[in-house]
């Protein structure tokens, strides 16, 4: 490697070290037991609640894929800013209700809520194995965008599968050895980071190429006016279809609040004041995105193209006469943002394969320290399972994590039943998460299947709520008449 390579080498090095130190020691204050690893003692303050939260969200999905989306279709990039200005809405009103049913009847994950409260053990294992069905992918985006990172900043020296490896058992180290709390401490960390370097990479490529952002987009709209149809480069919805840009949006904004990692933190959180500040402070973690949007057009007058779109911003890194540290300290940002929620996805699958699976459905007993154990080595399955998927793998970053949205949104309707219905169906509630899902993995196996171009997941939600709707009516049918 060239010296500039080591340099960029040695940058990532000692942020991997800070973040095994954060995540190390992050873990303890918790009680040695599956509470204190799962949730955290329910103890989560308002400061590591914020992160968390928004770390978890912003992923290696923001940092490269989006600039890829905004490079290669231009406004189309711009659903990703509603559905997570929108998605997040719900949860002022569900969180709080979520965790007073929590402390209430000790729940820690999502599924072992919805079971309980609509009396139907088996669909907490149902559950379960549709959030790893959607989990696996997701986690998969994060350590095969680290790999890239890390590929393209080392010239290329160092494979994608070894960066993907080295960045992530650093996290299987402090996952393994602080659960939740080391997640939490790392997400502060690594959040501090990626924001300070979005605003100063987003706003500095702009000046350094056009002089300037707003004389970045006259140059665009002057260069490339419209795309293929006559549509507007710079106004939605981009190069990509309003089908595409509406459907992709909904289903994201509805899969939002669905996510079991991110609805856990609801029985992690300190108190009922402290979500409602989350959800009203979280916003301003999505002024994050803009300038990476930023970076993303940046990059569509350059003069030579990326191998792949979500290479955009490394391509523009290495091609421009940068010092060797500040494009070190862009890798560390990357890998920060995948990490930050790679780190939160597997150890929430882990938690819920155990919780949901193996305890509330199959009702096995097992002790505090078990249920721990079975966990942290769940955690390592799941995450050599994700490895394999994110090597193998060879499609774009956004069609992995839009797949990944199909699937957890079919929790919607079950999840509003059991927090906010007296009356609730468990049969009826199962029977419609199973064909809710059927619907939307077959049609993401058969696209040409799928009217209108509408993404799967509305097919598979539309299907989940007739049959919830035909079933709820025909049970109290039955007992009418019994």
């Amino acid at each position: 490697m060239s010296p500039d390579a080591w340099i960029v080498t040695g940058v990532s090095l000692a942020y991997l070290i800070a973040c095994l130190w954060v995540g190390m020691r992050g873990g303890a204050g918790a009680s040695d037991s599956a509470v204190g690893y799962v949730a955290g003692d329910r103890a989560l303050g308002p400061l590591v609640m914020y992160f968390i939260v928004g770390a978890t969200v912003f992923s290696a999905f923001s940092f490269l894929a989006t600039p890829g989306l905004a490079y290669t279709s231009g406004a189309a990039v711009f659903y990703v800013l509603g559905y997570g200005l929108v998605g997040f809405i719900p949860f002022y009103f569900l969180g709080p209700r979520a965790a007073r049913l929590g402390r209430e009847h000790g729940y820690i994950t999502q599924a072992e809520m919805v079971a309980h409260r609509c009396s139907h053990a088996p669909l907490a294992g149902t559950m379960a194995l549709v959030s790893v069905l959607s989990f696996v992918p997701y986690l998969a985006l994060q350590i095969k965008g680290a790999g890239l990172v890390v590929n393209r900043l080392t010239e290329g020296h160092v494979p994608e599968w070894l960066g993907g490896a080295v960045c992530y058992a650093v996290v299987l180290a402090y996952v393994l050895k602080s659960g939740v709390l080391g997640v939490g401490w790392t997400n502060v960390f690594q959040g501090v980071l990626m924001m300070a370097l979005a605003w100063t990479f987003g706003l500095w490529l702009p000046y350094k190429l056009y002089g300037g952002v707003g004389p970045m987009f006259e140059q665009i709209a002057a260069a490339k006016p419209e795309v293929d149809g006559g549509a507007l480069f710079l106004s939605a919805p981009g190069a990509k279809s309003w089908s595409w840009f509406i459907t992709s949006g909904v289903i994201s904004t509805i899969g939002f609040v669905c996510w079991p990692h991110l609805f856990m933190k609801a029985f992690s959180a300190r108190d009922e004041r402290t979500l409602r500040r989350t959800v009203v402070f979280y916003p301003t973690f999505m002024v994050f995105l803009v300038p990476i949007f930023l970076i993303g057009f940046a990059g569509v007058l350059f003069p030579t193209p990326p191998q792949q779109p979500e290479q955009v911003l490394p391509h523009m890194l290495m091609s421009l006469d940068l010092p060797a540290i500040v494009v070190g300290l862009f890798c560390a940002g990357a890998l920060a943002a995948g990490m930050s929620t790679g780190d939160a996805i597997v150890h929430a699958s882990a938690s819920i394969l155990v919780r949901d699976g193996w305890i509330t459905a199959l009702g096995r007993k097992l002790t505090s320290n078990e249920e721990r154990r079975a966990v942290r080595a769940l955690v390592v399955v799941l995450m050599l399972a994700s490895y394999a998927l994110a090597v193998a793998y060879r499609g774009d970053l956004v069609s992995l994590l839009l797949y990944a949205y199909g699937p957890i949104a079919q929790f919607l309707p079950g999840l509003l039943i059991a927090v906010c219905c007296q009356r609730r169906d468990g049969f009826a509630v199962h029977a419609a998460l199973v064909v809710g899902v059927a619907v939307c993995i077959g049609l993401k196996l058969s696209p040409q299947l799928a009217p209108w171009g509408l993404h799967e997941g509305l097919w598979g939600l539309a299907a989940n709520l007739a049959t919830l709707a035909a079933l709820s009516a025909l049970r109290v049918q039955a007992k009418r008449t019994a």
